[in-house]
């Protein structure tokens, strides 16, 4: 057993497939390292729950509502038996936390920009962070922030794409009749795809539940409220 281990092996415990290790918006003074086993971290849409991310051995969560005191921004669950390493905190300041590489997905989900009475009619979710964009109007633009004409986007990609790959107004997501449509705006750089094809400009295409739409490298999955 190696040194890190060993000195970890106090903290280890062992999860069962179904456990619920938080919800979200409980408070929280632990955070969690994945040995074995996967978790889902699910984040509350208006008609239930979605996944926004499994994570695997290697993984860590739960680290910002014991750092920061803060409720948790999404509820994390134990899909796969498996050991996790849970890290109270005031273990963590006796002992010394771990060294954290990257944010965890579990606690940088955003929240919606939006007016919060309002229903979201779909979402976007970030497969590389798990960020969550939901869309309230029927017609609404897809890109980023434009600081020439201050014009935002009403899906805001900007924080996603350091790269600036993304044009501007790239893409626009419809509402119409009862079904959802994507499409590439005129203008657009890098291109547009959908479930692995690349979309012709200005024609609405039709996009379903769980569709891959990836706007140059940053790929997004679709989500209509209980997977509609």
């Amino acid at each position: 057993m190696s040194a890190e281990k060993d000195s970890f092996a106090k903290f280890l415990k062992h999860f069962d497939q179904g456990t619920v290790l938080f919800n979200e918006g409980d408070e929280g003074e632990e955070m969690y390292i994945i040995r074995s086993g996967k978790v889902a971290i699910k984040k509350r849409v208006p008609h239930g729950e979605i996944v926004v991310a499994v994570l695997e051995k290697g993984d860590f969560f739960g680290e910002m509502a014991m750092l920061e005191h803060i409720p948790r921004t999404a509820g994390a669950e134990v899909v796969e038996d498996g050991d996790l390493i849970v890290i109270g905190e005031l273990a963590a300041r006796a002992e010394g936390a771990p060294v954290l590489a990257k944010p965890s997905v579990a606690e940088t989900t955003s929240k919606p920009a939006a007016p919060q009475q309002a229903e979201a009619i779909a979402y976007f979710i970030s497969k590389a962070s798990g960020n969550v964009f939901p869309v309230f109007k029927t017609d609404s633009l897809i890109g980023r922030y434009d600081s020439v004409t201050g014009q935002t986007p009403e899906v805001d990609l900007t924080n996603e794409d350091s790269a600036r790959n993304i044009s501007r107004r790239h893409a626009r997501f419809v509402f119409k009749d009862g079904k959802p449509f994507v499409a590439e705006e005129i203008g657009t750089m890098n291109g547009t795809f959908l479930n692995n094809t690349k979309l012709a400009t200005g024609v609405i295409t039709p996009i379903k539940d769980g569709d891959e739409f990836v706007l140059c490298r940053l790929a997004l999955t679709f989500r209509m409220p209980s997977g509609k």
